[in-house]
């Protein structure tokens, strides 16, 4: 029978790999075709050929500087934002082995926030204080969470609901912060919390590609630290992977990708939760650890989001995290009815 498994998993997996392959393929053409119809629409209108050939040299002047000055640095910071949270998203879920298990949900985007906050109530401005202030806020928040969850071991569901009450209690901070500070600040700060990428130029894109980048090139090594993880803790063991370590360098690692887009853009909710479920659906994969696939699909919904905040409502430009919530809260409200059909034992065949 053994023997019969193996070779009925064999065609399986290359069935799997073939699928796979071919979805990655399909979500990069459909980012790239979405980025090149996001630049040619608003108020100065451009077709598909001009902002293609405003990237090759072909275009006139005024086509030019609308595609590569104005919005070109907003598709390509929603590409690049969305794979990071795609990716931070997949790594919380595979370590907490839960859907629910996002940094956004388990208050580690609020944690990030709360550092750019205290870094604008010192007075600090620019990317690189921003950045700062989000990775330490992260990463304590990442601690605390930690610390508070851990008995006997780390386990998924108590993570979870320890980081929702962190969450709520940083959120609760933040507002208290913001009534503490003069109007300037607090209007900044509100703006900031919307989570928007109008106000990302090449400067900050290219500061946080720098630092998202540096995660992405984690990404394989991490993969593969991951995918043990999920054999459990005793197989994870025998393999030689030290657990409390690897956990700890994952989490540093996901909290990273948050704290890059958070200094640029300020916290964008629910494409972390939403993208790693999907991407393992369309792929095929059956599990979270699947990292190109949460990338390629965070990347197609936050710039999808983003084009739907500017020309969605005629003459009206909303933040971009007021459509990911929007969309997300819809998916979460499935995404809690699944699950709690899974616990009562509604969902077992």
């Amino acid at each position: 029978m053994s023997a019969a498994l193996v070779l009925r998993a064999g065609p399986l997996s290359v069935r799997t790999t073939r699928r796979m392959l071919l979805v990655c393929a399909a979500l990069t053409l459909l980012a790239l075709s979405l980025a090149v119809w996001a630049m040619t629409l608003g108020s100065y209108g451009l077709s598909a050929s001009e902002v293609i050939g405003a990237f090759l040299g072909s275009a006139d002047g005024p086509a030019r500087k609308v595609v590569i000055e104005w919005r070109a640095p907003r598709v390509v910071a929603a590409l690049l934002f969305g794979a990071a949270l795609g990716v931070s998203g997949s790594i919380f879920q595979s370590l907490t082995r839960n859907p629910l298990g996002s940094p956004d949900v388990i208050g580690f985007s609020t944690g990030s926030y709360t550092g750019v906050i205290l870094m604008m109530l010192t007075g600090a401005t620019g990317y690189a204080a921003y950045a700062t202030g989000a990775l330490i806020g992260g990463v304590l928040t990442a601690a605390v969470v930690y610390l508070l969850a851990f008995r006997r071991g780390m386990q998924g569901f108590r993570l979870i609901i320890v980081g929702i009450a962190m969450g709520a209690l940083l959120g609760s901070l933040n507002t208290w912060f913001s009534t503490r500070a003069d109007v300037d600040l607090a209007l900044r700060a509100a703006v900031w919390g919307a989570g928007s990428l109008a106000a990302v130029d090449w400067t900050t894109l290219g500061y946080a590609a720098v630092a998202i980048c540096a995660v992405l090139l984690c990404a394989p090594a991490a993969q593969r630290r991951m995918r043990r993880l999920e054999l459990g803790d005793d197989a994870a063991a025998m393999l030689g992977i030290p657990l409390e370590r690897t956990r700890g360098m994952l989490m540093l690692l996901g909290v990273a990708a948050i704290a890059a887009v958070t200094a640029a853009a300020g916290p964008i909710a629910f494409v972390a939760l939403a993208a790693p479920q999907i991407g393992q659906r369309l792929t095929g994969r059956g599990t979270s650890v699947d990292l190109v696939g949460a990338a390629l699909t965070g990347a197609v919904l936050l710039l999808a989001a983003d084009v739907i905040a500017q020309h969605a409502i005629p003459d009206v430009t909303l933040p971009t995290g007021a459509v990911t919530i929007c969309i997300g809260g819809i998916y979460l409200l499935v995404l809690l009815m699944r699950e709690s059909r899974r616990f009562t034992g509604g969902g077992r065949r």
